[in-house]
């Protein structure tokens, strides 16, 4: 049978008597549309004598004249090239395989670059794995015009020349020979630096180097290493599975590098009556929570207890646990469901301890998983975080007699950030190899400009048998110099490091091909590749089972629980400076432009604490204090998450930063301060702050009026067992006093038109693949000059993007119980009370689906008939136009599409000074896609379903005189996403891909009953819910 849930975006909906609610779902805009700005003083205006009659005549005439003025267009003198380039040609993108690997993101990418500008990162196919599937990765090519770089080397605060600082930094290494030289930098996991630094410390032998990550995966990395014997973290194929549980583990989002995504959606596709099932025990509400079949809201505490009784369970008796009879359940259920799957099962976690790391890994060793793969283990983590502390301590006591840093801010991203920059005044010379002026940066005596990995040659290690390579896509753009060709000067060594990494490849990497693999951008050697960085490492070490889990469950839980996370949006903080990815919504909260602690309703009420919508639908909350140890951070903004576990609360780190960023991305709490003993989980005390916070937060915004019909969903067993309209079910509509189906060509209000020549296009979206990462978002942004419009604008809804994802919550894993349970709600006292009880930590737990909605593109478009001036338009391919030229700024465009996805231009977004990101400088600009017009301001615009890319990709079928191939046709949103979720194609091509979609019985479109028939469709989403 179809499913009855009840479905809603926040809190504030279940309160039917919510009057801010009924206005936005009554309203398409939620305040007062001030008038004054551009038609003038309002009480002059409405005593005006000037009768109908002669306004018409003014307009008429001032009309003809501007038509006339712009027939003739103005004189703009273009320089051409003096001497053009051989491999360029005006008009004709070029495409570089690359690899980004910045210490936090590994991802080998296509980059594309126009007139010798790179503009827009794109996955690479070629590679198997790490594909560019990230918002962050995406947003990547903005770093690269980022205004805050350094642009030259600099000694003691002043701008310098590389061979001064050469000189000088010589001179500080020769006097150091009786001190430590310590390099401390992120993790490379390139061959040809580990070759190279191996050759610094033959030159210096006092140097150190240690491995910095600034979220640490150390735990892990000495389990796998106990274990197996060597420093890696373990590689899964989630798509293989057919159990999967994590306890803690956010395996969608960053957890150990992140990147399995891809392969999970897989799985998640019910083909031939399968598909995975999920099991998610965790705090926050995560991306892999929102994704799984089963979600236990269970605290910090709580978690390790889970892996306890179930290592208990599987493996053997490593010690007592006291769960609650409802978790325990829930532990029993999962446990069953491992054993059941086999070798198809497996384990993962993410507490940050070393006993519990090990634990899991001798769950699945006793599974026999084959989704763990330990030969091919992952190189992208190699931080030695416990180091640190070492090296502070040696620092303070001045035997360190230089400091070099690389790809790394320990004076932000350390817990004891203050400690760390008071040693730094006690070593004689410290070195910060930065991109730009940053917190350790300033307070280094020599600062080396380093570029852009877009800038960049480069060599990645990302698993033991895949490897990838760094080349540049654009000559530097200001005087900068690789880490590495620093250290090539140092040593004294005259090959460039281009030169090098060549050297490296013939060396390791015997009969293979350097042109070969420089195109295709990653390769796969099963052979040995020993730089000599890493020798020695190879031991593992026995395990004590009882001793682990008396260690875990040493830590009682009796205060608050505080989980830091990473944002899938500015992840550690590196590109905080990016306004793409601060106006990105959160997935989970939908909310932009901050950091907060996202809090359990229960806890929120009993200490106070209030989230509400004001006059004009804006949320606002109220502010905590957050205390560890002797440390307090004051008037943090407080988030109530449904879904949040009580007894605990969540914080994203990557926020706070003061140097290298500017003034509007300063924003929110450096919540690495909180990152005691490079633990995400810390005991914490909460009280109530003072004043109310302004959220930028979407999830009341373009809100499609209350109507049904929008999240179709059912279980594997119905799917399997049932016909289609039990859970798929056509709408009907009354014709003459019958029901009708709305796919029926009787109840259509307009004559269908023939599009069965050419090409038309369709998009399909498969809500069981889509996981919410927000990378076609950010890919949206890039492709079509999409604004940036900043906080205050998104608190007015006004945010830009073509592409929303929206986020849909549901309390009951019955079908019909959470409907009944809501429509038997009377009050709003018995509503909140309800509330609360959906969301405690039971089998009534909070579940998440996240569906993409841009235009859908319908070819009876509501939007088309209103136009007075025909600026928008369908086309014979499908595609519903935008003639911006025509635009006149009406908006009965957007009161009139059901979908609420139009977007108007308030203002001139480029080149102004009131909305300073990157359209608001020439550097900033350079990113700028040529095939895509920049709107100004009083123009309506929205999802264009690409035409400019649809366009290309006809002519260069057509110069080549052959047929397009299916999967030739992208659009960004579809092209930036490795799940498969999105695929677009020619529906006219009865082989495509995107046929096979619209044919599924699994198919259905957004807002049916309404016929307006859309191009864009949807795939059912389907939960398997079968229990062990």
């Amino acid at each position: 049978m179809s499913s009855e849930k009840k479905y809603w975006k926040s809190e504030a909906q279940l309160d039917e008597n919510n009057p801010e609610v009924q206005s936005l779902e009554n309203n398409e805009f939620v305040e007062h549309i001030p008038t004054d700005e551009f038609l003038g003083n309002k009480e002059k205006l409405e005593s005006s004598k000037t009768t109908r009659r002669d306004f018409l005549k003014y307009v008429g005439f001032s009309t003809a004249a501007a038509s006339l003025a712009a027939c003739e267009g103005p004189v703009v003198k273009s320089i051409p090239y003096v001497v053009q380039p051989d491999r360029l040609v005006p008009g004709v993108a070029d495409y570089y395989a690359t690899t980004i690997a910045n210490g936090f993101d590994f991802a080998s990418v296509l980059v594309k670059t126009r007139e010798g500008r790179p503009i827009k990162i794109n996955n690479n196919t070629s590679a198997k794995d790490f594909t560019a599937g990230k918002a962050r990765v995406h947003a990547s090519v903005l770093d690269l015009y980022d205004i805050k770089r350094l642009q030259n080397p600099q000694i003691e605060g002043r701008d310098a020349t590389w061979s001064e600082f050469d000189e000088k930094v010589g001179i500080e290494l020769n006097l150091a020979s009786t001190k430590k030289i310590v390099l401390l930098t992120q993790t490379f996991a390139s061959p040809s630096t580990d070759r190279l630094i191996k050759q610094f410390k033959e030159k210096y032998p006092n140097t150190e180097h240690i491995v910095y990550d600034s979220v640490s995966e150390e735990a892990a990395l000495k389990a796998f290493q106990g274990k197996y014997g060597y420093k890696a973290l373990p590689n899964y194929d989630f798509g293989k599975a057919e159990t999967i549980v994590s306890v803690g583990a956010d395996f969608l989002g960053d957890w150990q590098g992140g990147g399995f995504d891809a392969s999970y959606s897989k799985g998640r596709e019910p083909k031939n009556g399968k598909m995975s099932r999920h099991i998610q025990f965790e705090a926050n509400m995560t991306l892999s929570g929102g994704n799984a079949d089963k979600r236990i809201a269970a605290k910090p505490s709580v978690q390790k207890q889970v892996l306890v009784e179930i290592y208990n369970q599987i493996v053997s008796n490593a010690g007592s646990t006291e769960l609650d009879a409802k978790t325990q359940k829930a532990v029993d259920s999962a446990v069953k469901s491992l054993k059941k799957g086999g070798s198809k099962s497996v384990f993962v976690t993410g507490i940050q301890d070393e006993g519990a790391q090990r634990m899991a890994l001798e769950i699945n060793a006793a599974l026999s998983s084959t989704i763990i793969d330990t030969n091919n283990a992952r190189m992208i983590r190699q931080g030695e975080n416990s180091k640190v502390d070492r090296l502070i301590e040696e620092m303070q006591s001045g035997q360190v007699g230089v400091l070099m840093t690389a790809g790394v801010n320990p004076v932000y991203s350390l817990p004891n950030a203050e400690e760390f920059t008071e040693a730094m005044q006690n070593v004689d010379a410290t070195v910060a190899f930065s991109m730009k002026l940053d917190e350790t940066a300033t307070q280094a005596k020599y600062v080396a400009s380093t570029p852009h990995y877009l800038e960049s040659w480069g060599d990645v290690q990302l698993t033991k048998n895949t490897f990838s390579l760094v080349q540049p896509t654009i000559q530097p753009l200001f005087d900068t110099r690789q880490f590495e060709e620093c250290l090539l000067n140092i040593v004294s060594d005259s090959t460039d490091y281009y030169g090098f990494i060549k050297e490296t490849f013939n060396q390791s990497f015997g009969g293979l091909s350097w042109n070969q693999s420089l195109h295709d951008g990653a390769f796969t050697y099963e052979g040995e590749v020993n730089t000599g960085e890493t020798e020695g490492e190879t031991m593992s070490s026995a395990f004590n089972a009882n001793s682990a889990a008396r260690q875990l469950m040493s830590n009682s839980g009796d205060n608050l629980e505080l989980t830091l996370y990473t944002k899938t949006s500015i992840g550690d903080g590196q590109q905080s400076n990016n306004p793409w990815l601060q106006e990105m919504p959160d997935p989970i909260t939908r909310t932009s432009w901050d950091n907060y602690i996202t809090i359990a309703k229960s806890d929120a009420e009993s200490l106070g604490l209030q989230n509400y919508n004001v006059a004009d639908g804006a949320l606002n909350g109220d502010y905590v204090n957050l205390t560890l140890g002797e440390m307090t951070l004051e008037n943090i903004p407080a988030f109530i998450q449904p879904g949040q576990a009580p007894g605990s609360i969540g914080l994203a780190l990557g926020y706070g930063k003061t140097e290298s960023i500017q003034e509007e991305m300063q924003v929110g709490h450096n919540a690495f301060k909180l990152y005691k003993d490079f633990d995400t989980h810390q005991n914490v005390s909460l009280s109530k702050g003072t004043g109310v916070h302004e959220f930028a937060c979407v999830q009341l915004h373009h809100t499609m009026m209350g109507r049904r019909d929008i999240v179709k969903e059912t279980t594997l067993e119905i799917f399997n067992t049932s016909d289609k309209d039990a859970w798929n079910k056509v709408p009907e509509v009354s014709l003459n006093h019958k029901p009708t189906k709305v796919t029926s060509p009787d109840v259509d209000l307009w004559q269908e038109f023939d599009r069965e020549i050419g090409h038309h296009f369709n998009l399909s979206i498969d809500l069981n693949s889509c996981t919410g990462c927000g990378a076609c978002v950010i890919a949206c942004h890039s492709e079509n000059n999409v604004p940036v419009v900043g906080k205050h604008e998104v608190r007015k809804s006004r945010d830009m993007h073509w592409l929303r994802i929206d986020r849909y919550y549901s309390s009951e894993d019955s079908l019909q119980g959470d409907y009944e349970k809501k429509d038997n709600i009377s009050g709003l006292s018995e509503s909140l009370s309800k509330f609360a009880e959906l969301e405690e930590p039971s089998e009534t737990d909070v579940q998440v689906i996240f569906q993409p909605v841009m235009c859908q593109h319908c070819n009876h478009a509501p939007c088309e008939t209103v136009c007075p001036v025909a600026a928008t338009a369908h086309s014979r391919q499908g595609q519903n136009h935008m003639t911006y030229n025509r635009c006149v700024g009406t908006r009965y465009c957007a009161n009139n599409c059901p979908y609420k996805v139009r977007r108007f231009n308030w203002f001139q977004y480029s080149q102004n000074d009131e909305f300073d990101y990157h359209m608001n400088n020439d550097l900033g600009r350079m990113v700028l896609n040529p095939d895509v017009t920049v709107r100004s301001r009083g123009v309506m615009e929205k999802c264009s379903l690409c035409i400019q890319m649809t366009q290309k990709t006809i002519l260069d079928a057509k110069r080549d005189g052959r047929e397009i191939e299916d999967g030739e046709f992208q659009t960004a949103c579809s092209a930036a996403c490795d799940k498969g979720a999105m695929v677009f194609g020619d529906v006219n091509d009865k082989e495509s891909k995107v046929v096979e979609k619209r044919d599924d019985d699994r198919m259905y479109h957004l807002l049916e009953y309404l016929g307006t028939k859309p191009n864009v469709m949807y795939q059912t989403k389907v939960r398997n819910t079968t229990e062990a």
